[in-house]
């Protein structure tokens, strides 16, 4: 189970630091603000990133969530990876479901979203529910 929380907390760093560089102002890996924005935000006219509030709180979410594998074991470990896992997997699923499409159609964002945002959150999900399930 090292190597899963590893993995985990590797790639939610990973979102973390992107959002982080994101909520300062910095536009990667796309320098074009509004190229960025149609690749990451998706929703139709949106021509600016989120500021820097809702980018921090995404990374600040990414980092808590990259330290839950690490958390002692026990029932609130359990709980608190089983919250994340419904959390994440909700998000995976988003891409397939009409009423995001309708708020987030902009390419190429819709198809980012279901080739790697989307199975990425999933993927997240899963780990989550198999630590969770191995007993906490």
């Amino acid at each position: 189970m090292i190597v899963l929380s590893a993995v985990l907390s590797a790639g939610l760093l990973l979102a973390a630091a992107v959002h982080l560089l994101w909520a300062l102002g910095i536009w990667w890996p796309l320098r074009e603000e509004r190229a960025l924005v149609r690749a990451v935000v998706g929703v139709a006219g949106a021509e600016r990133m989120p500021g820097p509030i809702p980018c921090g709180l995404v990374a600040g979410a990414c980092l808590l969530a990259a330290s839950l594998p690490w958390w002692p074991g026990g029932g609130a470990r359990q709980a608190v990876l089983l919250v994340g896992a419904g959390a994440f997997l909700l998000r995976g699923a988003m891409p397939w479901m009409r009423s995001w499409r309708r708020v987030a159609p902009q390419e190429p964002f819709a198809r980012l979203d279901r080739a790697i945002y989307g199975p990425l959150c999933v993927a997240v999900a899963a780990g989550f529910l198999v630590l969770a399930l191995e007993g906490g």
